[in-house]
């Protein structure tokens, strides 16, 4: 296996293991990746602006933007329940 796929295997496995331990809205939106993660994932969206990235790569980072954009919305979702409960309660 290469370093790129586990890489990308162990980003992946941050948020798997976040959404295995229990989700709530509350902790949903305040998920954030290990420094070391986003750090390869700014590492591979600059070298894909630079033009240098192997095909392998491309396919890590697209595969990533994709897991990060349902992250995103996700946490959006989250947000909007945090804010219905919040206007039930009152």
């Amino acid at each position: 296996m290469t370093t790129s796929i586990q890489n990308q295997r162990k980003i992946y496995d941050e948020f798997i293991d976040f959404l295995a331990a229990g989700v709530t809205p509350e902790t949903l939106v305040k998920f954030q990746y290990s420094d070391s993660a986003q750090e390869q994932i700014e590492d591979l969206i600059y070298r894909a602006k630079m033009g240098n990235l192997t095909p392998e790569e491309q396919k890590e980072l697209d595969k990533l933007l994709v897991l990060e954009h349902i992250v995103t919305l996700a946490k959006a979702k989250a947000h909007i329940i945090m804010q219905t409960q919040s206007e039930q309660s009152h």
